[in-house]
């Protein structure tokens, strides 16, 4: 399934493995390996896609804290850890991981988060972290993302229905 914003991009990839949902997104990044792990751990460049989180400490037991528009928080704990290659978290019950590979192109970003469970909060959540992808990449292009609120509200329909049809 695919959605449109500028150019066609794939949704998630949704499989179940034992008890639990696995969640994938892949991205092709025009930019050095380095450049996005900067996105992701640095929290300069965090803030420009993700200004809710920070990281506390880059190291392997390490905390990625959490403040929620709300005024709630949450600390997540790094699980695993290769500079710069691999980062993973846990988030809540869960697990969210990036890989970056170096190819001929530039980067190859698979985000993938595992789920104990699908709730109602899923696809939101699914979608929210599919426009993160898309933040991330047009930081690095140095371009404006296009309407996130408008791009999350379909990208967030489209989940919505995936979520759905993989209940059935």
């Amino acid at each position: 399934m695919q959605r449109k914003e500028g150019v066609e991009k794939m949704l998630a990839e949704v499989s179940q493995a034992n008890d639990k949902v696995i969640v994938t997104m892949h991205r092709k990044l025009q930019h050095r390996v380095e450049e996005v792990w900067d996105m992701l751990t640095e929290n300069e460049q965090l803030a420009k896609w993700f200004p809710e989180m920070q990281v506390e400490q880059l190291k392997e037991g390490g905390k990625i804290k959490l403040a929620f528009h709300t005024g709630g928080k949450e600390e997540m704990t790094i699980t695993s850890l290769a500079v710069p290659t691999v980062l993973e978290y846990t988030w809540g019950q869960d697990l969210v991981r990036f890989d970056l590979t170096q190819t001929d192109y530039g980067t190859h970003l698979l985000f993938t988060e595992t789920l104990q469970q699908v709730t109602e909060q899923t696809p939101k959540d699914i979608a929210g972290w599919h426009i993160c992808l898309d933040a991330i990449e047009a930081l690095l292009d140095k371009r404006e993302l296009s309407d996130p609120h408008q791009t999350w509200e379909k990208a967030y329909a489209d989940y919505k229905r995936v979520f759905d049809d993989f209940e059935k």
